[in-house]
């Protein structure tokens, strides 16, 4: 039965309100530790933000600071600073379901990023978190060309070497809304001489990789073996990019929501 009896119910109240004095007999559970490393940085919890539509400024990243996130990473950089594809370039399903964005890395260029102004604004807000006063500053990059990826990797190794708080780099390869550029990570022989040039550059911080989704074991087995015969230089994957390609048309208008691209997008959220 659903009811509870009266005498019940007030033995339960009468349970619930006796002095403190009484033992509850209440069970503590253990605390748990979210503690992890990822490419040998120190993380307080396992979870941290992606590089997407939410960290392109200083203002975004301290709220990510502010967090229980165990790094901030900021926005994929390029060279100089750019606006990305037209808007309307971001939807959500309204079940929450999905969500797409075609931004095509709009961002204020790499030296705002690591310019120390802005590096501090950003950890300012892991003073609301006292928690995590200390978490890394990760910077992500995707140059539009090798030697792109190369200034931006230079420039990032100057500022640590003067100093600077930033824990490691992540080599976005894996963006698909850069109109009229491929996925560069799906071109195998491309990814290798990338990876070739960087690991004869020597350089001193971490390096990530942020892969795109492959759906063909084949793909993934040849990716695996080209990261892994740069260990000792690729010291973590990020898994994974949006799907890209993806579609979605308001019905009563018979037009994709997304402006550019025909309409197509990366798909993200829970329908991945």
């Amino acid at each position: 039965s659903s009811i509870i009896r009266p005498s019940y119910s007030i033995s339960i109240y009468r349970y619930l309100h006796r002095p403190h004095t009484e033992s509850r007999n209440f069970v503590t559970m253990p605390s748990i530790s979210l503690e992890t490393t990822v490419g040998g940085i120190p993380l307080s919890t396992a979870v941290y933000n992606a590089s997407g539509p939410r960290t392109g400024s200083s203002a975004a990243l301290q709220k990510i600071a502010a967090s229980s996130a165990g790094a901030v990473l900021t926005k994929s950089a390029t060279l100089t600073n750019q606006t990305g594809n037209p808007q309307p370039r971001t939807w959500h399903s309204p079940d929450d379901k999905a969500s797409m964005n075609s931004e095509g890395l709009p961002n204020s260029g790499i030296d705002y990023y690591i310019d120390a102004t802005t590096i501090q604004e950003t950890m300012e807000g892991c003073s609301d978190n006292s928690n995590n006063n200390n978490k890394p500053y990760l910077v992500s990059i995707s140059g539009k060309t090798l030697a792109d990826n190369l200034e931006m990797m230079d420039r990032i190794a100057k500022k640590i070497d003067d100093g600077q708080p930033i824990a490691g780099v992540e080599l976005n390869l894996a963006c698909p809304n850069v109109i009229g550029k491929p996925i560069i990570a799906y071109d195998f022989d491309q990814m290798k001489d990338i990876l070739a040039t960087i690991a004869k550059k020597n350089y001193k911080f971490v390096l990530g990789v942020k892969l795109p989704p492959y759906l063909d074991s084949k793909h993934l087995q040849e990716a695996a073996g080209i990261i892994n015969q740069y260990s000792s230089l690729v010291k973590y994957v990020v898994c994974i990019n949006t799907i890209g390609n993806a579609l979605s048309v308001d019905e009563v208008s018979e037009a994709p929501f997304i402006a550019s691209n025909n309409g197509l997008a990366g798909v993200s959220g829970p329908a991945v």
